[in-house]
């Protein structure tokens, strides 16, 4: 595994914005910018919104994870749920961003019945192999997505470099941006 060489100034933490340190400046060893991808998938656009903000703030790739199965509506989410707790895999729309041209995946998922999503999984099961380095985010009504983030690790076969829980109510009252620029520089710091 490379080691990171990594240049931030907290001033940004500190001050509540992300202007106070230059993710452009941080490197590889060797000298060559880390490439990183979001992937996620939303059922209900909580986990894209924060997915959007963690993108922003890397200015990084981005690769939403579409479902191709209906999960709307009350029969979609208790469908899901049982995908879910059943670990089925589903059919996703076929991905733009090659896995293995990244240094780090931060996969997103919101948590349901305490697992991942069925598309997740199946991202995970078509490209566990050409995942470099990972971390996870989710978003989540209620329940410890400890369980998830196990699931996900034994899943993929690698240890995380730092994981997040948000709460979807933190979302919505747009209180999460700070957990997710906190995320974001103890996994540049790896």
């Amino acid at each position: 595994m490379k080691t990171y060489l990594i240049y931030i100034l907290f001033a940004g933490l500190l001050t509540n914005n992300t202007k106070g340190y230059d993710i452009d400046k941080i490197k590889l060893e060797g000298g060559e910018k880390m490439k990183i991808l979001v992937a996620f998938y939303s059922r209900t656009g909580t986990t894209k919104k924060v997915a959007e903000t963690m993108s922003g703030i890397l200015k990084c790739d981005m690769e939403e994870i579409v479902d191709m199965k209906s999960r709307k509506g009350l029969w979609g989410w208790i469908m899901s749920g049982k995908d879910a707790t059943q670990n089925n895999l589903t059919t996703i729309k076929e991905i733009t961003k090659a896995p293995d041209s990244y240094d780090l995946i931060i996969i997103g998922t919101p948590i349901w019945a305490s697992k991942m999503t069925p598309a997740v999984r199946t991202y995970l099961s078509q490209n566990k192999e050409k995942i470099k380095n990972i971390a996870f985010f989710c978003t989540m009504g209620g329940s410890n997505a400890g369980n998830a983030f196990k699931e996900m690790e034994s899943f993929v076969g690698k240890e995380p470099f730092q994981t997040l829980e948000i709460p979807a109510k933190e979302v919505a009252q747009g209180t999460y941006v700070q957990k997710v620029k906190d995320f974001t520089v103890e996994i540049l710091k790896k």
